[in-house]
């Protein structure tokens, strides 16, 4: 029995070393999130493994050097006040296990702002410049593998140019990707699907695959299909002979049977598994996500997704967080396209820089179209000085930022930059130019059409537009002269509206003209202000309307984000005779706020793009004290065609959109502008097709006297970047909202996690956004809580002198 259990245990013992060893012959990927030090300012000698960090900050990584500083009263509101101008060092100690020393090492950075310089052991790895693209680095002969190694980072904005916030430091992810020395290459799997039908599609994938070895030997590629159930539907193989040193492609084709495509409404996912056997034993395997679906612009019917004409109801969305900065949490994005899909959005343009890959992916899990666009400006904005190279900089980051993202079934259009005004009018060799940065693109993936976003609306007699393939336009109908020119190519606004707002507060009398500012320092939430050369949101749906041949509209913008604080930017406000201490540090651009709260304007989209669904809002707040008597317009947002409205039982009669009119917002709102203001009870009835479809009240409010605390997640993940968003909001005694409040919250955060950020929406507020305070702001902020790394109870107290305490919980996980 003895000798019986011996044999067991060591045919056990033989198991697990078996498949130890096949585990650590394949890829390890270690996000370095923990563990880093870092220091603002000169620190050269910081390159030095024996260099004494002791004093610096702990931070983690995604880290934003500049978004927990104080705002600097008189900075540039178009970059958002912050001190993100500068440079900065992080380090961090590598343990690498001895039995690794036959393995591959590569850095992974999903984003350095701005032109990095990594160490290993106090020699120049590598670098890079352009601060929004992803990049990696062979780290291999650089290290040490009996002793422990130090990375240092040192990056630099002061050459970085910038229109918004652009943030500072390693603001995505950082990883480190271990491989056998014969591996699929980084970003070296590419899927297509060149023919899709009913009953069968044909999948593409090639594999570039290295030979780091010194070694020759014959490499076995094993190419499996999984279903968006995880169940193989295909499996190909091949072998060819790789030289020591050598790279090739492996490239195979495959049938799926019956295939479930990617589409808005059921964003099926197929997955492969690329295999790489070397004397029969697995060495890599790379697992790569695609989607089947086929996509087609048109010159007269807009834009085709398998097959069926989608209007593209589209928002921009700058790379910022809100209060969280540049730093870059899955958490944070997905939140901004879930508020967005709940107001009809099917597709987003990241603008105007290479977004955070885990944006792509919710985008292709969520079912969300995606407008990628890599350049703002071909110039210190993309990280290009006048030492730069611009044939080996377009060819670089192009080739990143394609074979990073071609896999994405959401990406339906590659931009190589926006409103680049040089460009469009062929000046410093601009055409050249942009011809290189479209040759590229096509060189990486031509399977997806390409365009230039323009705003010169006379730049298109000059024809740039025959180098790619659809028109894109921002604003004001500037397509028509491209489109009059070649009207054999499709057209999409690719900004539009700019309608400017801050949620909750409202001026009286309304703008005649849509540049009425005042000096208020806030803009009007009854959505009828843009700037001279934007246009309101019901201007866009009326021409699409007039001209159904424009494939659709992407907003400027969705969230509004750091900096760019139109009509209140330095200039603007030293013109109303104020210093630069009143210019805002936000933009009013959003259809929500900074921290994610709806405006006004959430529920005028809605009631156009999601018709489905019962919208029926009303606007002002119905608390006006001193107005009484006064005409007071209140507006209906309804998904409706007609509403009748009433103020304290009184009827002011009904309304109805006015399909026809070439007053934009007759046909898209109901307006009554002779409402006199009396306290008490505002009612919107709404009918559709002469029936009624429901009905909403709105109250004059009493003092506030308490608030509640809402989180959009009770539960989160233990990986210390998780979050929950905890909502604020104020009432009076009897549970009214309380749309004026503007209390001061103590914050306190205990247990398994931290204050992760706080903010209120307010252009005008230039409270750190990681202080222990916040105030309401027309009765609503919202709290950002983060999780740490151990399991346990996340406790947010948040206390007011007026108001009173509330306390929520948080479960990590």
């Amino acid at each position: 029995m003895n000798k019986l259990y011996k044999q067991y245990f060591l045919l056990l013992f033989c198991a697990l070393l078996l498949n130890h060893f096949q585990v650590a012959a394949q890829r390890e990927s270690r996000e370095l999130q923990k563990g880093w030090k870092f220091a603002k300012g000169p620190h050269p000698e910081a390159v030095n493994p024996d260099f004494d960090d002791s004093s610096w900050q702990d931070v983690r990584i995604p880290h934003d050097w500049a978004i927990s500083e104080d705002f600097i009263k008189d900075g540039n509101g178009s970059t958002g006040k912050l001190p993100w101008k500068a440079e900065g060092w992080y380090r961090k100690k590598l343990e690498i296990n001895e039995a690794y020393k036959n393995k591959r090492f590569y850095l992974v950075f999903d984003g350095v702002m701005a032109f990095p310089e990594v160490y290993i052991n106090g020699k120049l790895a590598g670098k890079w410049d352009y601060g929004y693209n992803s990049f990696y680095l062979d780290i291999t002969d650089f290290l040490n593998f009996s002793e422990e190694n130090l990375l240092a980072v040192h990056a630099d904005t002061r050459k970085h140019d910038s229109r918004w916030y652009p943030g500072g430091g390693l603001y995505r992810k950082v990883t480190m990707l271990i491989t056998d020395p014969v591996h699929v290459d980084i970003w070296g799997t590419y899927v297509t699907t060149p023919i899709i039908n009913a009953d069968t599609a044909t999948v593409r994938i090639s594999n570039h695959i290295l030979n780091t070895s010194k070694m020759g030997d014959s490499v076995r590629l094993k190419q499996v299909i999984l279903d968006p159930s995880g169940e193989q539907v295909s499996a190909e193989t091949m072998t060819r002979f790789l030289a020591a040193g050598e790279a090739a492609y492996f490239e195979t084709s495959a049938k799926v049977l019956k295939p479930q495509l990617w589409d808005l409404d059921a964003p099926n996912l197929y997955s492969t598994l690329s295999q790489v056997y070397v004397k029969g034993q697995l060495r890599d395997e790379k697992k790569t996500s695609f989607g089947i679906r086929s996509i087609e612009f048109t010159a007269n019917d807009g834009f085709h997704l398998n097959g069926r004409r989608v209007q593209l109801k589209g928002v921009n969305l700058h790379h910022g967080q809100g209060p969280l900065g540049a730093a870059f949490y899955p958490r944070a994005a997905e939140r901004q396209l879930e508020i967005m899909q709940s107001l009809g959005v099917n597709a987003i343009r990241n603008s105007h820089n290479v977004a955070a890959p885990e944006l792509l992916e919710l985008c292709d899990k969520m079912g969300i179209l995606f407008f990628d666009e890599i350049f703002d400006k071909y110039d210190a904005k993309a990280d290009i000085v006048d030492t730069t190279d611009f044939e080996d900089f377009a060819h670089r980051n192009i080739r990143n930022f394609i074979r990073r993202d071609r896999n994405h079934p959401s990406v339906f259009m590659w931009s190589v930059g926006n409103e680049i005004g040089d460009v469009q009018w062929n000046i410093n060799n601009g055409f050249r130019r942009l011809h290189t940065m479209l040759n590229y693109v096509n060189k990486y993936d031509p399977t997806r059409p390409t365009t230039l976003v323009n705003d010169q609306l006379r730049s298109a007699e000059l024809r740039h537009f025959d180098l790619y393939d659809v028109h894109s336009w921002n604003y004001g109908r500037r397509y028509r002269i491209a489109r009059k020119l070649e009207p054999n190519k499709a057209v999409v606004i690719s900004e539009s509206a700019s309608t400017v707002s801050t949620r909750g507060f409202y001026e009286f009398p309304l703008p005649e003209k849509k540049t009425d500012f005042t000096k208020s320092l806030q803009v009007s939430s009854y959505d009828l202000n843009a700037p001279e050369w934007a246009e309101i949101s019901d201007d866009d749906f009326m021409w699409q309307q007039q001209e159904p041949y424009v494939a659709g509209e992407f907003v400027w913008t969705g969230f509004d984000y750091l900096g760019e604080p139109t009509p209140y930017t330095n200039k603007e406000v030293e013109e109303l005779g104020f210093d630069a201490e009143a210019a805002s540090r936000s933009s009013y651009f959003g259809i929500v706020d900074l921290v994610g709260i709806p405006k006004d304007r959430y529920y005028l989209y809605k009631s156009y793009w999601k018709p489905e669904e019962q919208t029926i809002h009303i606007l002002p707040h119905w608390n006006w004290q001193g107005r009484e008597g006064e005409k007071t317009p209140v507006f209906v947002y309804t998904n409706g065609d007609c509403a009748e409205l009433f103020v304290n039982g009184k009827s002011y009669g009904k309304q109805c959109k006015k399909p026809e009119s070439t007053v934009s917002t007759e046909r898209f709102r109901l307006m009554w502008n002779d409402v006199v203001y009396e306290p008490g009870e505002v009612k919107a009835v709404a009918y559709k097709d002469g029936k009624q479809i429901g009905e909403k009240t709105l109250k004059t409010a009493g003092k506030a006297t308490n608030f509640s605390l809402t989180a959009d997640r009770k539960i989160i993940q233990a990986n210390g970047k998780d979050l929950s968003y905890v909502l604020v909001e104020a009432f009076d005694k009897k549970g009214n909202p309380a749309p004026l409040a503007n209390d001061v919250l103590q914050i306190e955060v205990t247990g398994e996690g931290h204050l992760a950020g706080a903010g209120n929406g307010n252009p005008q507020s230039f409270e750190a956004f990681q202080n222990d305070t916040v105030n309401l702001f027309y009765g609503k902020a919202v709290i950002i809580l983060g999780s740490d790394f151990e399991k346990g109870t996340l406790k947010l107290r948040v206390k007011s002198a007026n108001l009173g305490t509330e306390t929520i919980s948080i479960k990590a996980e």
